[in-house]
């Protein structure tokens, strides 16, 4: 399924709520904050990259988290942290 996902898959869902479970911190709620090509892969859709805004701590180091999203589903994403700003703490996720 990862494979079919593009920008569009994405952009319904900004500014969204994702559940994520996440041990031993429980579970942790992430908004879906940027959706953006960066960009050509050479297969039949681009490069491009999200970036979900969690809680500044506690910070989830690098791997794959099952995203739940109400509309969406779940997702298995490999998430990094990519260091706060003033909204909270960025993960991004991308897709190649």
């Amino acid at each position: 399924m990862l494979d079919q996902l593009t920008p569009e898959s994405f952009h319904p869902y900004l500014n969204q709520t994702f559940r994520i479970q996440a041990e031993p911190a429980g579970s942790l709620d992430l908004t879906l904050a940027e959706c953006s090509e960066t960009g050509q892969s050479g297969r039949s859709r681009p490069q491009f990259q999200v970036l979900f805004i969690g809680p500044v701590t506690p910070v989830l180091p690098q791997k794959i988290y099952r995203l739940v999203h109400e509309q969406m589903g779940a997702l298995d994403l490999f998430l990094v942290p990519i260091g706060p700003d003033g909204r909270g703490m960025r993960y991004q996720a991308v897709f190649t």
